[in-house]
């Protein structure tokens, strides 16, 4: 038989041949690591071929990493992953991938950063080093640095002088994604270092109020808390630009394909749960005006609402098809008997007797012919899944495994799941859950999983939908 490390060359081989063909055919850029990201360079993951030869390519190679690097080094790619993330704070707050951009592709000496930057060029130089060692960033000659496609995703295209002067501005009409990155290696980050002094203490409860981000802190108060203080609200503004740059990350049409909304009769009653201002029911309305949209938040999010949909579609709240509504989810559902709730990006937040409350407000609200959809990450298995085996009775519900000798989940090609757990524990002492998981929080609540509907192209990481009715 042939060895894992042959079987994966294989692999290497024949999916390469399938990703040049289908870009060849379909005249789809091919990514170059040297050039700045733009979105062409990423039209080929629309054709689910090329997208899952893609896949495969990523995780054999990372696989073949494991078994040919030493295994010290290998380890301390995990144990020294905060002295990358340092070295990324470093340069994306002092506007080096700006400097890098201006520059242009023969690269920037280190003394010329510092000069623009004012920081010192000897420690700029050995943050972009072991930075370049990852392809983040590329040293082009001694001292001298270039931006990657990697690195390219941290610009805010904004000019470095002008984010330099006003860095409080810096992420402002910006496609979020820089935002984001701060707001990791930033709040979460911190909070991270107080991962074991929180799990291994016997008084840390479920409360999000008792987190590794408390804890680094110093006070008993949620993440949101936190973000209202008057010294925190710049962090805030950050983190709500982040959130868009999460946005441009899902689907765009997630909500569309999470539920068969044409199936819905005229009228039918839509009641978008936590809904913040609209990312969800916004869509659904404007595509269904036929049906009742319901959207539901706390106060100061509806007030946020009102100006969203007033700018956005006005038709809907004039007529009446379209109600805003303040609510609070652990209260009694006020729309008993309401054909849909749907809830995105709700559950992930909240530790497992807060969802409890949660489910059961609705189920005590739902008829015999409401549906529940969730919309969630839904954490993949990196083993094979029996249920594959044994024909798990909810359709949809066990996800496309990879090819041997793959981890069945695809590895580390689709962590961005695993980091938002790891986010999720960290800030909130909330979680992403496996299909296993939902469905057991879905039974214990009244409620019983139907369908799971995944995206194509076999991505595990953002907003797969699930279906369930009442018990």
């Amino acid at each position: 038989m042939s060895t894992p490390a042959r079987q994966l060359l294989k692999l290497l081989s024949t999916s390469l041949t399938t990703f040049e063909k289908v870009c060849a055919e379909k005249q789809f850029e091919i990514p170059d690591l040297n050039a700045p990201f733009h979105p062409a360079s990423e039209v080929f993951r629309s054709d689910p071929v090329a997208g899952e030869a893609a896949n495969v390519l990523g995780a054999a190679a990372l696989q073949l990493a494991a078994i040919f690097v030493p295994p010290q080094i290998s380890l301390y790619h995990m144990v020294g992953g905060f002295f990358r993330s340092t070295a990324l704070r470093v340069c994306l707050e002092s506007g080096v991938t700006e400097i890098l951009r201006e520059g242009g592709p023969n690269g920037v000496h280190i003394n010329d950063i510092g000069a623009k930057n004012g920081q010192d060029p000897q420690k700029i130089g050995r943050f972009l080093r072991i930075l370049s060692n990852h392809h983040v960033y590329r040293e082009v000659k001694p001292n001298v640095f270039a931006n990657t496609r990697i690195s390219s995703m941290l610009d805010t295209l904004k000019p470095s002088a002008e984010i330099l002067a006003h860095p409080e501005k810096k992420d402002e009409n910006t496609h979020g994604l820089p935002a984001l990155a701060a707001h990791h290696l930033d709040e979460t980050f911190k909070a991270a270092a107080y991962s074991w002094e929180t799990v291994s203490d016997p008084r840390t409860t479920d409360s999000p109020t008792d987190t590794p981000f408390s804890r680094y802190t110093g006070r008993k108060e949620t993440l949101w808390e936190y973000y209202q203080r008057p010294e925190n609200l710049s962090k805030y503004k950050r983190f709500n630009i982040g959130m868009q740059g999460v946005q441009a990350l899902q689907p765009e049409n997630a909500s569309l394909d999470a539920f068969d909304w044409e199936n819905l009769a005229p009228g039918s009653v839509v009641v978008d749960v936590g809904g913040g201002v609209g990312a969800a029911s916004l869509p659904i309305s404007r595509k269904y005006p036929e049906l009742h949209i319901v959207l539901q938040d706390l106060p100061p999010v509806i007030e946020d609402a009102k100006k969203v949909w007033s700018e956005e579609l006005p038709n809907a709240l004039t007529s009446g098809r379209a109600t805003l509504e303040a609510h609070d989810f652990f209260t009694p559902q006020p729309h008993k008997g309401a054909n849909v709730f749907i809830l995105k990006q709700i559950l992930h937040d909240w530790a497992d007797p807060s969802c409890v409350k949660i489910l059961t407000q609705l189920r005590e609200a739902a008829s015999p012919k409401t549906t529940l959809v969730l919309m969630e990450t839904l954490m993949p298995f990196s083993c094979h899944d029996p249920g594959a085996d044994l024909g798990r009775e909810v359709p949809g519900a066990v996800p496309k495994e990879a090819p041997a000798p793959l981890l069945a989940n695809y590895g580390a090609v689709n962590d961005m799941g695993h980091n938002a757990d790891i986010t999720m524990f960290l800030i909130l002492n909330a979680q992403e859950r496996t299909v296993v998981e939902m469905d057991n929080l879905l039974r214990r609540t009244g409620w019983k999983m139907t369908v799971v509907h995944r995206q194509e192209g076999g991505d595990s990481t953002f907003l797969q939908s699930i279906e369930a009715v009442p018990v």
